[in-house]
């Protein structure tokens, strides 16, 4: 069976079209969805259980943490593959299929994510520039992350259990797993509502830029704990979680998007002067090492 744990934090102005999404089809066996409001003051809870269906499950905690939700989602778990999705975001039913059947037609991936649109409409014109952008960079076409969508099977799992608490989730998980062990499945599609305002922008890069310096702290300290290899002849290991990979975009990658489309120039600037506004905003936080404040996005929650 298939699972799929939702954890959400006040998301019950917009959990409600991704549980219509996932249940709109009836006419197969439908996945187990574990849905764990972490913290919640609103009605999120209310809303999920009022869907009326017994394949949505409801487990509240008292603490708003992301991370804890996705285990106390794991202990609530049926089956596998096993999909985690954010609230904010919508996938379908026949998305999922698509997912899962990538999973179970190739023996060497161990995690999966669909396809991403991001609806620009009624965004304000530098946030549409920055999209543009965004989308097109290597980094961003072929990693897991900026999705609100992973599946994974069981060794995959395992892969990422091993992860810690970190603000960068979906980055981490995304170089949990080697180009030949991760795939983006394009029949699969996600809506990802992006903010309307050029102010929400930046509060996502300042938290983007913030939860990328713990995640490298984290890569650093690994590496400082590695034990040195005994001979040339020693087995090998199982892969590590978290490998040595970045989805840092450099000025390498942004004059070949350049090269390639000379008409992006004004959004290229307005994506280097985000990224000059994040890597300030974000500096308070890193050196008080304050990886647990989380600016949220309320715009793209909007209807």
């Amino acid at each position: 069976m298939t699972s799929i744990v939702i954890p959400a934090h006040n998301e019950g102005r917009v959990i409600g079209r991704l549980l219509d999404a996932l249940l709109a089809d009836t006419s197969v066996p439908g996945p187990d969805i574990v849905v764990v409001c972490n913290g919640c003051t609103d009605d999120t809870a209310r809303v999920a259980a009022g869907r009326g269906d017994d394949r949505v499950r409801v487990v509240e905690i008292p603490t708003p943490s992301k991370h804890q939700a996705l285990r106390v989602g794991d202990e609530h778990a049926k089956g596998f593959p096993r999909l985690y999705v954010d609230a904010d975001v919508v996938v379908g039913a026949a998305d999922v299929r698509a997912l899962v059947g990538a999973l179970e037609r190739n023996p060497e991936l161990l995690a999966a994510a669909p396809g991403r649109d991001i609806p620009l409409a009624g965004c304000a014109w530098p946030v549409r520039a920055y999209y543009r952008v965004w989308q097109r960079l290597p980094a961003v076409r072929e990693g897991l992350f900026g999705r609100g969508v992973i599946a994974v099977t069981e060794p995959g799992h395992e892969r990422l259990a091993a992860l810690p608490p970190l603000m960068a989730d979906d980055l981490a998980a995304s170089l949990a797993f080697g180009p030949g062990e991760r795939r983006v499945v394009e029949a699969a599609r996600v809506v990802v509502r992006p903010p309307r305002t050029w102010s929400d922008l930046i509060r996502r890069r300042v938290r983007a830029a913030t939860s990328s310096a713990e995640f490298e702290r984290y890569q650093a300290a690994r590496r400082a704990e590695a034990p040195e290899p005994v001979s040339e002849q020693a087995p090998e290991r199982a892969p590590e979680p978290v490998s040595e990979q970045t989805a840092r975009t450099g000025t390498a990658d942004l004059r070949a998007l350049l090269w390639a489309r000379p008409a992006l120039l004004p959004g290229v600037v307005v994506f280097v002067v985000a990224a000059l506004a994040a890597r300030r905003g974000s500096r308070k936080a890193i050196r008080d090492q304050d990886f647990s404040t989380w600016l949220r996005d309320e715009s793209s929650r909007q209807g």
